[in-house]
């Protein structure tokens, strides 16, 4: 099964598993399991890219595993509290109630949202459900890469990253808005080998970060200044020479292209980016350097023009020539799901109704025709982790059934009329694949779930079964599994041979594009050639841009209690902040709300941000995404996290 051989102790067991959290490593876990209790998780010194180690946050997973407000039994509300109730008494009525809206307005009445709290390939079944169910009102877009995943498609027909170890033939390496301690931490060794190895590491990011901290040129844009620095790069490496002349070769819309870089000089770009211009210089010497490999971030993208962004990095790619070669390439996402049949699940190609997901507490309240009357929420905290926090957790609060599917009364579960307890990452029973590499695993129990806990397949297998669907999802999870790995299990990743380790997806290259042929209308890459060149920036009354940032310490909205406990800490530069001190408490208002904050000072970021933790709860008073407002991205329905304007205020007076 999953057990590992372990001589030290007859009670002692080693098991593995692995992570499926929101995170591009998807790494895998040797779990210690003493009288039937983990004691303990390490990294897979097997599998090829954790190689024996976890990120501070999984290895604190544990604390999670075992807190005392996990949930272990179903919960009603009643009036403004929640009661213990059976399985039976909550999937009974939930079923009879989804089964009346159906009747009475129709299955776009009824909204199934599922984001990506968990990342396992079987939540697709929760997907198929309501499909076949309904089909019902599902989300469009994706907030967190929607724009780049728009941007890399239209560029270059397709959306896959090189080989995970191809930057060891890299000589240069540029990390542009990626902070890999925070996501990608497995890559860091790669890196520092290729490094060791001569390679020139970059970073280009508005934050100092520990990945800034470890290479040999930072260049630090304003907020959304990444067009124009992208464009500063470009024109001076046309004037250079260090452009590929054979770029026409295989690029449309060159010369407009061309045309765009010089519509300024570089002086001008390194103004608009933000950025004194030897340090342009440097960045466009150092890409000038080939094979040079390009590694994009998930978080410029979240910008009201973060598509553009990304296509003209993109651009940037083709014209140094370095697409198609080893050592290049631009890399953003990995198909994590490129292994598996998924075929069965179509989502938003039959929903009757799409609502925006970066928008979603007014898309829900606007609705009509028929109004949105229920939801079923799984692997996802919307009020925590979407923009306007405080519409989404009216919209919520506000329907005639809400159902919740997680392992905690998170802000969301909080809203809700049933929350039903499901499995945590330690027990579940699924597939994964990654996207910030190609390595495909099965994850297994370790540990079987508490009693009163079930997981998503199973909790779907029982409402099936409730409402005339039960033959169609009576299949236990390895049926499930051999199903959607149907494409590749006579190449080597059959579920048995998942079951011997972890396997390269058999589907997926080592190099993108290594002929120059690229599956778009006319077989070269789609060169961006009209960009708005319009970087956010503050306003006069709220001079300040808010960036909320994923970090070390927690998943999304996965914290401990314990940590959400005070203010949140707002990162300045101290001028950023006249008339505070390093320490003190201010307000931290936007156009829509504002929370109370302790300011941390720091010299080496820019003046014109304020930097948060991501996934703030907003029942501790920390939620950063109750000050930004719902909007979507350019193109690819990303939320536009990172434009808001903010400022500080004093507290004021008791």
């Amino acid at each position: 099964m999953n057990d590992v051989a372990d001589g030290d102790s007859s009670a002692q067991e080693r098991r593995l598993t692995a992570c499926n959290r929101d995170c591009p490593d998807a790494c895998g876990i040797v779990a210690t399991i003493e009288d039937g209790r983990i004691t303990r998780l390490a990294g897979d010194p097997a599998h090829p890219v954790t190689r024996g180690f976890l990120c501070h946050r999984t290895s604190r997973v544990l604390e999670r595993q075992y807190a005392p407000d996990r949930l272990t039994s179903p919960l009603r509300r009643d009036g403004g509290s929640f009661v213990p109730v059976s399985w039976e008494e909550a999937l009974d009525d939930i079923a009879a109630r989804l089964l009346a809206i159906r009747a009475e307005s129709g299955p776009a009445a009824i909204l199934a949202y599922r984001c990506g709290g968990s990342m396992g390939i079987l939540k697709s079944v929760v997907d198929y459900f309501f499909e076949r169910f309904g089909p019902v009102a599902v989300k469009s877009g994706d907030v967190c890469t929607g724009a780049g995943d728009a941007a890399q498609m239209t560029d270059f027909g397709d959306e896959d990253s090189h080989d995970f170890f191809d930057p060891a033939r890299s000589r240069t390496i540029i990390l542009w808005g990626k902070n890999l301690h925070v996501s990608s931490v497995h890559l860091i060794p790669v890196l520092r080998e290729a490094r060791a190895s001569g390679a020139t590491l970059v970073s280009v990011d508005p934050v100092f970060h520990k990945t800034a901290a470890m290479c040999d040129l930072f260049v630090q844009p304003r907020p959304g200044g990444d067009i124009a620095l992208a464009l500063g790069v470009a024109r001076r490496m046309f004037e250079s020479g260090t452009a590929d002349p054979g770029a026409g070769a295989y690029c449309d819309h060159l010369d407009d292209f061309l045309a765009l870089t010089h519509s300024r000089s570089v002086e001008t770009w390194a103004e608009l980016a933000g950025v004194p211009l030897a340090s342009l210089e440097s960045l466009a010497d150092a890409y000038a350097i080939r094979p040079a490999s390009l590694h994009i971030g998930w978080g410029l993208q979240r910008r009201r023009h973060g598509s553009a962004a990304v296509r003209v990095l993109d651009a940037l790619g083709a014209i140094s020539g370095n697409i198609g070669i080893p050592g290049g390439g631009v890399s953003y996402y990995t198909k994590r799901r490129g292994a598996f049949d998924l075929s069965f699940a179509r989502r938003e190609e039959v929903a009757p109704r799409l609502l925006p997901e970066a928008c979603l507490g007014r898309a829900i309240l606007e609705a009509r025709d028929p109004p949105i009357r229920a939801v079923w929420i799984s692997s996802a905290n919307p009020v925590a982790m979407l923009p306007e926090s405080h519409t989404v957790a009216e919209a919520l609060a506000g329907r005639e059934l809400t159902v919740v599917v997680d392992s905690f009364l998170t802000d969301t579960a909080r809203l809700a009329h049933y929350v039903l307890p499901t499995t945590t990452l330690l027990e579940e029973d699924d597939l994964l694949g990654a996207y910030g590499h190609h390595w495909i695993v099965e994850s297994r129990p370790v540990v079987a779930p508490p009693p009163g806990v079930k997981s998503d397949l199973d909790i779907i297998g029982e409402l099936a079964r409730r409402t005339g669907l039960g033959d169609a999802f009576s299949a236990d999870a390895d049926s499930w599994k051999r199903r959607v790995l149907g494409k590749v299990a006579d190449r080597g990743a059959s579920l048995d041979d998942l079951r011997r380790g972890p396997v390269r997806n058999p589907l997926a290259p080592t190099l993108m594009y290594p002929d120059r042929v690229f599956p778009t209308a006319t077989g070269k890459v789609n060169l961006v050639h009209d960009v708005t060149l319009d970087p956010p920036r503050g306003t006069p009354l709220r001079p300040l841009l808010l960036m909320a940032l994923a970090t070390e310490r927690a998943q999304g909205s996965q914290w401990l209690p314990s940590q959400q406990e005070g203010p949140a800490t707002a990162t300045v530069h101290p001028s950023a902040a006249t008339g505070f001190v390093d320490g003190a408490l201010a307000r931290l208002e936007s156009e829509i709300a504002e929370i109370v904050v302790r300011l941390k000072f720091d010299l080496r970021q820019r003046a014109d941000v304020v930097l948060m933790e991501k996934g703030g709860w907003l029942s501790a008073g920390r939620c950063a995404n109750a000050l930004i407002r719902g909007a979507e991205t350019d193109a690819g329905g990303c939320a536009v996290y990172h434009d808001t304007p903010v400022r500080l205020l004093p507290i004021a007076p008791a």
